[in-house]
């Protein structure tokens, strides 16, 4: 059995997070762009969080949920399941503990993704691409090798350890920001994000970059309940989640906004991305630039902090990728 259900993460776990994985994380830079204020009429740190191992911020959860298991839990292994970037980060936070890892992964991941979990040294089980498929065959997993579940977004020690990425940022910005600006899908980062925003910069403003096509957490928010009946239909594959049930209760507690952007608009900043800010990032990391070239007015003169939340790219898709942005 895994252990009890967790209590929401507060500030003072986002702190212990950011101790915990010190040894083991990258602290990111953050970039910036002359041609990329001009065009948000906003001056934008970016906070590279595709130059994090594994190639993406789901490390700093990962590797803090790993290294939280007492010896008697760890030694069982861990499981989740996972597009791709979570699976990677769990993959190797699991290996720097030298325990096991298995990693369900839905039919259509990107295959680079794949590839990485392998390389990290994790067992893949395969399921069909539903929510509802993933998480039976994580339980399946989980009653067959007695691992210990980390799930990708709702597990507190995975939200604590996203809200570092922020923590670094406010520090190298020296909380001279206006607005934080984070990608969200299952919320992992967005929570974590609120956690540490409120606590270390109560006057920021922060904004949620959603795709049109995986609209839950804007949905949500303005009902005030979970939305969690829809069909994820976007290019954005680290942002199809379902939102958790905490990351939802943390998200609804501050005061978040979220701008929902189409995958037209995200290819096209992740084109600018590439070429002005010449990083190599994923569409789920372009929807903050992209929120802010679309809601230019919200962010006009304001000092904005923008987290990429990834750089796991299928290479070989990328040309007719940004031929489907230009069409």
């Amino acid at each position: 059995m895994n252990p009890p259900a967790q209590a929401l993460p507060a500030f003072a776990d986002v702190l212990a997070a950011a101790a915990r994985i010190a040894p083991h994380a990258h602290a990111t830079p953050v970039l910036r762009s002359r041609a990329l204020d001009a065009l948000a009429g906003a001056t934008v740190a970016f906070k590279a969080e595709h130059l994090q191992r594994a190639g993406a911020f789901k490390f700093r959860g990962a590797c803090n949920a790993v290294w939280s298991l007492p010896e008697d839990q760890a030694a069982r292994g861990v499981v989740t399941h996972s597009s791709g970037n979570h699976g990677a980060a769990l993959a190797l936070a699991a290996r720097t503990r030298g325990i096991a890892c298995h990693v369900v992964v839905p039919e259509g991941a990107v295959k680079s993704k794949l590839a990485a979990i392998e390389a990290y040294g994790a067992t893949l089980h395969h399921c069909a691409p539903t929510i509802a498929a993933r998480e039976a065959a994580c339980a399946q997993v989980q009653r067959d090798t007695g691992a210990i579940l980390v799930h990708p977004y709702t597990d507190a020690r995975v939200i604590a350890g996203q809200g570092t990425a922020v923590l670094e940022l406010l520090n190298q910005c020296d909380g001279a920001l206006d607005a934080v600006i984070v990608p969200v899908g299952g919320g992992g980062l967005a929570s974590g994000t609120a956690l540490a925003v409120a606590a270390m910069a109560p006057n920021a403003r922060l904004f949620l970059a959603e795709p049109a096509g995986a609209a839950e957490t804007a949905a949500s928010l303005e009902q005030g309940r979970r939305v969690t009946d829809f069909v994820p239909d976007t290019i954005c594959d680290g942002l199809r989640g379902t939102l958790g049930e905490p990351n939802f209760e943390l998200l609804r507690a501050h005061d978040v906004q979220t701008l929902v952007v189409d995958d037209a608009d995200t290819i096209e900043a992740m084109r600018l991305l590439w070429s002005r800010l010449k990083q190599v990032i994923e569409p789920s990391s372009a929807t903050v630039l992209a929120a802010l070239l679309r809601h230019r007015e919200r962010f006009a003169g304001l000092r904005v902090g923008a987290i990429l939340s990834g750089g796991n790219v299928d290479l070989d898709a990328i040309a007719a990728l940004f031929a489907q942005g230009r069409a």
